[in-house]
């Protein structure tokens, strides 16, 4: 139903629509900007919805399977209907829009700003999501309203009609009391004129900077809605185990790890043992015919090609990694999947670093080297990472797939395979949880991981510096 706001809303743009085009030009590097933003979280292929459409820029470039532009004004979207056919564009309110279908991406194009109940409207929208939606509001920070206001006077900007003027604490409020997990928030164009060099490293680095950019001019949300992932009960779980030379590890694997949903599959990924790794997982396999225990000789070199390996073949719903030296409990890989069964998280990566470990289970060194790049790659990601290298981790496998899909992205920059699964998660906005483990020395063994001396401590701190770069290069730079 037509409400006056709603109506003045549509006679506004339907004035403005036939200068869109030559304000769209004027601010050109702005939208191209917002584009190639979108263009990295969504990929081509998808379905999405765009509430706020105008002439449909924004959706029409994302090359969607399916998408839906929805607008109130007639004359915007007939301009959008004729340059971009492929796109079905409905004409209609933003609250009054009604659709049986749902979508991988929903984007909320600035249309908070002129929406009388923006918690009705979020809370309406879950009708067109599933447990694997992202939900993008994207608005301008109300700091820059007076700027926005003067543009907007002398000819530099296109007008808008605004009733709210929200900050990005306002937008996840509304998000939070609507049903939906706030995954990240994002601060983009601290400077939106294009000046050669002087853009780039204000937009690049400045505007990175903590607390200045919160001074940048448009806030972005990523959600996701807090639905309960669907049929529970009939989900499995595989645990990939990646082994070289753990003999006396093996059958305490076995025996200690918990069922988990309505097949627990133990995946052993041997790596070239010179031990005997290989005979003890062959006599796991006729000791306990009642777990489903597989052995897979690893075909490559490394920790990375024999978790891709295990990842490939597992047939679980879901997947855990986790390695072979018993220093992290298998009986705790119960709280990674009760994670994944209560929809708590995407990506579930253990932390070695919240309860007490003994003094002997991590080398100085080392413990300080992790603990400083944990707070760093939290700040680089904006999501929560305590410990990137912890051996215990688990995400779903079809979104594992999906990173899979998408490793050239990144290159082949990882031996150990922790990162494309980090790097890979926070480009798709998947949602991040983490499970404190509690860590103890090795009994059987020697350690594989780099720390154990200076000298490979220090190769140890050169891929986290290269995954560092990488990740800025990536998430900031992009």
């Amino acid at each position: 139903m037509s409400t006056p706001v709603s109506d003045n809303l549509r006679n506004f743009y339907n004035q403005t629509a036939g200068k869109r085009k030559k304000y769209y030009n004027r601010n050109r590097f702005y939208h191209r900007s917002i584009l190639k933003y979108f263009r990295m979280c969504i990929p081509e292929g998808s379905t999405v919805l765009e509430l706020g459409c105008a002439t449909g820029d924004l959706i029409g470039n994302l090359k969607p399977s399916k998408g839906v532009g929805v607008d109130i004004s007639d004359s915007m979207i007939s301009i959008a209907r004729e340059k971009y056919p492929s796109v079905e564009f409905v004409c209609t309110d933003a609250e009054n829009f009604e659709t049986d279908q749902v979508f991988d991406y929903i984007i909320f194009s600035g249309i908070v700003g002129s929406i009388e109940n923006i918690q009705v409207l979020l809370e309406k929208a879950q009708h067109w999501t599933t447990t694997d939606t992202r939900v993008f509001v994207d608005f301008y920070n109300p700091l820059w309203y007076p700027l926005i206001k003067m543009g907007e006077k002398i000819g530099l900007k296109m007008p808008e009609l605004t009733r709210n003027w929200l900050s990005v604490d306002d937008i996840q409020n509304f998000l939070d009391i609507s049903g939906y997990q706030v995954i990240k928030r994002k601060f983009l164009m601290f400077f939106p004129k294009y000046i050669p060099v002087l853009t780039y490293i204000l937009n690049k680095y400045i505007g990175n900077l903590p607390g200045v950019r919160r001074f940048s001019l448009n806030n972005i949300v990523i959600a996701r809605p807090a639905l309960p992932l669907p049929d529970p009960d009939t989900k499995k779980c595989s645990v990939v185990i990646t082994c070289r030379d753990e003999e006396g590890n093996i059958e305490g694997l076995v025996t200690r790890m918990p069922k988990m949903g309505s097949k627990t599959e133990i995946i052993f990924v041997e790596g070239h043992s010179k031990d005997n790794t290989v005979a003890r997982i062959q006599e796991m396999i006729r000791k306990y015919p009642d777990k489903d225990i597989k052995m897979l000789t690893q075909k490559g070199i490394g920790q990375g090609d024999a978790f891709r390996y295990g990842f490939d073949e597992a047939k679980g719903d879901f997947v855990i990694w986790l390695e072979a030296d018993l220093t992290t409990p298998p009986e705790e890989a119960i709280h990674f999947w009760n994670a994944f069964i209560q929809n708590h998280g995407e990506y579930v990566n253990g932390s070695r670093f919240i309860y007490k470990m003994e003094r002997s289970a991590m080398p100085l060194f080392n413990f300080l080297g992790n603990r400083f790049f944990g707070i760093l790659f939290t700040a680089l990601l904006k999501q929560r990472f305590t410990d990137t290298l912890c051996g215990f981790k688990a995400i779903s496998k079809k979104n594992y797939l999906k990173i899979r899909k998408q490793i050239d992205y990144f290159g082949d920059f990882d031996p150990f395979g922790d990162f494309e699964l980090i790097f890979g998660t926070i480009k798709n906005n998947l949602k991040v949880t983490e499970i404190p483990v509690h860590y103890q020395p090795r009994q059987y063994g020697e350690s594989k991981a780099y720390g154990q001396s200076f000298f490979s401590f220090m190769k140890h701190a050169m891929l986290l510096v290269r995954m560092s770069i990488i990740a800025f290069k990536k998430f900031i730079l992009a």
